[in-house]
């Protein structure tokens, strides 16, 4: 099963696909061509993301660690 890393750089991998796939979608559209087919695959791309995060998210929490930001013990005064 892949580690946390793995999904971190998944992630950020698919992020700049998605990049490229945006620009492309625009510059499609710009050229008056149809960009269906293309947003269909940015959708398919962008809920891939959403799988990996919910996935990083939940081997996050697994793994514990200090809760930052968080008071544990209520009002400190």
């Amino acid at each position: 099963m892949p580690d946390i890393d793995f999904y971190r750089a998944e992630i950020e991998h698919m992020r700049t696909q998605v990049g490229r796939q945006r620009k492309e979608i625009l510059q499609l559209q710009r050229a008056g061509i149809a960009t269906a087919a293309a947003e269909l695959l940015l959708g398919r791309m962008l809920a891939k993301i959403e799988r990996l995060c919910t996935e990083r998210d939940r081997l996050k929490k697994e793994r514990g660690g200090p809760t930052k930001g968080r008071v544990l013990g209520g009002r400190s005064w």
